[in-house]
């Protein structure tokens, strides 16, 4: 082989490393960006069964609120008790959401 078919080979061998290696830092850094977003949405996964669980409990409540034979005065009385603490964990509830 001749020193200039050797040179252009060399040459030709230089840009496709720094082209690879290019690619490489760019595909390293996606990997980084898609890690940290999957993090995120894990994150607000958690956030999301967490409030379906609080709704599912607010829901059991509920139906044991209207369950309770609402004629007696200590029946009203607890149902009062009861939807009061529902609207505090509501509250408690948006509170954490921010």
């Amino acid at each position: 082989m001749s020193q200039d078919l050797l040179k252009s080979n060399l040459l030709t061998l230089e840009r496709k490393l720094t082209l690879l290696l290019d690619k490489h830092k760019s595909i390293k850094e996606e990997v980084g960006l898609l890690k940290e977003e999957n993090n995120e949405l894990k994150q607000v996964l958690k956030q999301k069964a967490e409030q379906l669980s609080s709704f599912q409990n607010q829901i059991k409540i509920s139906k044991i609120v209207g369950e309770i034979d609402s004629d007696g005065k200590d029946a009203t009385e607890l149902k009062r008790k009861i939807d009061d603490y529902i609207k505090e964990i509501d509250k408690c509830i948006v509170h954490l959401s921010r």
